[in-house]
């Protein structure tokens, strides 16, 4: 199995200049890396999964949707092939905040899928929803906007593989209020891998 990378993290921006807005980009990255077993697993069970995602008609043994949206509460975090500390570990993630996708529920093992689309199991403790987190997509930069309208001035642009935290997405709006760094702002929805269309955060 090669190295799937996940996308990097968010990098540092400045403020934003009268002319071009400013440019948060990912160049310090952290990455999913193969191997080498990690101790995130032994996190105290006050730690426990506190996840909320749209209502649906599929339920999982937790009593919660299936597919929803959670992010690694932790900076380092195993996944492993199975549900269960027997099975071995695929990758461990360090990157604190990235949103993964939960498809499947197998007591306190959660299979999920990253951006990527890589596929493992994570235990519950090590996954959160109560900061809701997206990373941008797209083949370019994404304008940050002031307001959700097509004519408000830009505040910032995001570059691809940048993980923001959800602020607020209307269930019947295009776009969703974000934080990046220093800077908040509107950014479209469809640009976004953790939200669903029409999901509604506030």
């Amino acid at each position: 199995m090669g190295l799937a990378e996940t996308a990097p993290a968010l990098g540092q921006a400045t403020a934003a200049p009268p002319a071009p807005p400013p440019t948060l980009d990912a160049d310090d990255a952290d990455e999913a890396v193969e191997e080498g077993p990690a101790d995130s697993e032994t996190v105290e069970d006050d730690v426990s999964e506190e996840e909320t995602a749209p209502s649906g008609p599929v339920l999982g043994p937790s009593g919660l949707p299936l597919p929803r949206f959670v992010a690694l509460k932790s900076d380092r975090v195993n996944m492993r092939i199975g549900p269960g500390i027997r099975f071995p570990v695929a990758w461990v993630y360090e990157r604190k905040g990235l949103p993964l996708e939960i498809v499947r529920e197998s007591e306190d093992w959660r299979n999920v899928r990253d951006p990527s689309g890589v596929e493992g199991w994570i235990h519950t403790v090590m996954l959160t929803s109560g900061t809701r987190t997206a990373m941008v997509t797209g083949e370019g930069r994404q304008l940050l906007m002031r307001r959700p309208t097509p004519d408000a001035d830009a505040v910032a642009e995001v570059e691809p593989g940048v993980v923001v935290t959800l602020l607020q997405c209307p269930p019947d709006g295009q776009h969703c209020r974000i934080e990046a760094g220093s800077f908040q702002g509107w950014l479209a929805r469809s640009a976004l891998w953790g939200v669903y269309p029409g999901e509604d955060i506030e």
